[in-house]
């Protein structure tokens, strides 16, 4: 039976190891590499035209992204073009600095004769002049299905990279940064593991920068996807890179690119806004705010934060041609729309992070079944422009009073629309000095 002293010197120890934790998210300075010019459009109803792009790849450079995919060399209709290699030829042909830039790239193949052949994507890459690749493969069963069996992509890996290195000029005229790609690496880990370290093993003897994985359906778990990066770290050390991209198919994908930073993973790509894909992803704005929260000073030095939540938001505006959700987390309408005073989060308690810091402001939102007076007072005083200490708290009392009863009496009113606000603050007006 354990003393009253050693419960209290284990409780000591868990929480000194989330110190540990805390200290190692507040020291990372993370690689990123920004995929608002593809991630979003995606999944998005409307996607981006050439001229978007155009005006989109200063923004992210001036946020402070130094590191930025253009897009993908599509794979499957490599004849029929996308206004993603409108993008780069456009880029090579005005001569616009892509120091920085990747394209996403699929692997050549080596046949059974030894003869290797570069996919189209390779070639594109080559002939459009982008200096970096994030290079596709797959290791799952499901994934190799129908593209290559493991013989073919083993003995094709090294190949594919010699002929990157042989053909694409780099940043400054230096060898392309060549990042490895699993698309289906969680699956890989879960399914076809020995294969994966033997792939891994490979990857560790080649000329490349580093090694990417996805969680492409967003359905592992975040401990599963933290023990496959503290394995993949294992066999490709530092200095290689580790990067990972966390779908949301479960709402996992913020806790699993923390978990994989935890585990050794040097960074993350995706897009500024929420918008990806499937549904959403761990996107690099709510990576940069919630490494913003645990206090990690690399994020003010490197990225324009006050600008994160607006340019995040117009993103998606244009990817989408709608709002973005009310209800999403950070980058929502209703993230910093307080419905209770006591969710404030202040600038000088851990762990909370307030809208200023990203870019946003508080403001309110009427909830009948728990909106205090100062809430209130905040919403009238948007919705009429006065102070909100014109208000007086005997009338914000009894405007709570009379959405209590409203309610009993089964109206369901709207009170966070203007005119519902109005009406109910004139009906406070009236018997506010009524008995109660």
């Amino acid at each position: 039976m354990p003393t009253a002293t050693n419960q209290l010197a284990d409780a000591h120890a868990i929480l000194a190891g989330v110190n540990d934790k805390i200290d190692q998210l507040r020291n990372i300075d993370p690689f990123f590499i920004d995929l608002s010019l593809r991630e979003n459009p995606v999944g998005a109803r409307v996607g981006q035209t050439l001229q978007d792009k155009l005006a989109i790849l200063p923004k992210v450079r001036e946020f402070g992204f130094s590191n930025i995919l253009l897009g993908t060399l599509d794979y499957s209709m490599p004849d029929e073009l996308e206004v993603d290699d409108d993008f780069m030829m456009y880029l090579r042909d005005h001569q616009i600095d892509m120091t920085g830039c990747y394209a996403f790239t699929d692997i050549g193949l080596v046949d059974t004769a030894g003869q290797f052949t570069p996919s189209p994507s390779m070639l594109k890459l080559r002939d459009y002049g982008v200096p970096n690749t994030l290079h596709e493969i797959y290791l799952s069963q499901d994934g190799m299905s129908g593209q290559y069996d493991f013989a073919t992509l083993r003995r094709s890996i090294p190949a594919s990279i010699a002929w990157l290195q042989q053909n694409i000029r780099g940043d400054n005229g230096d060898a392309p940064k060549i990042l490895i790609n699993i698309v289906d690496g969680c699956d890989a880990f879960a399914q076809n593991p020995n294969e994966t370290i033997e792939i891994l093993q490979l990857l560790a003897q080649q000329p490349i920068f580093g090694l990417s994985m996805e969680d492409d359906r967003g359905t592992y778990l975040p401990f599963q996807v933290g023990a496959y990066v503290a394995v993949a770290r294992r066999y490709l050390p530092r200095p290689l890179k580790l990067l990972v991209h966390m779908h949301a198919g479960g709402g996992f994908e913020n806790a699993s690119v923390i978990e994989a930073l935890l585990n050794g993973a040097d960074g993350a790509w995706g897009g500024l806004p929420k918008r990806a894909a499937i549904i959403g992803h761990a996107s690099l704005g709510e990576l940069i705010a919630n490494l913003v929260r645990v206090g990690n000073q690399h994020m003010a030095s490197t990225y324009k934060l006050d600008q994160l939540l607006p340019l995040a938001t117009r993103l998606q505006v244009l990817d989408e041609e709608e709002a973005v959700p009310d209800d999403l987390p950070i980058l929502g309408n209703n993230a910093y729309r307080l419905p209770l005073s006591f969710f404030r989060q202040r600038p000088d308690r851990f762990m909370d992070l307030v809208p200023e810091a990203i870019g946003g402001t508080y403001r309110y939102r009427i909830c009948p079944v728990v909106s205090d007076t100062a809430v209130i007072a905040g919403r009238l005083a948007e919705v009429t422009g006065q102070a909100a200490s014109n208000f007086a708290e005997p009338v914000l009392e009894q405007m709570i009073r009379l959405m209590r009863r409203e309610l009993r009496a089964g109206e369901r009113i709207v009170y966070d629309q203007p005119a519902k606000l109005l009406a109910l603050y004139q009906r406070a007006l009236n018997t506010a000095g009524q008995a109660q």
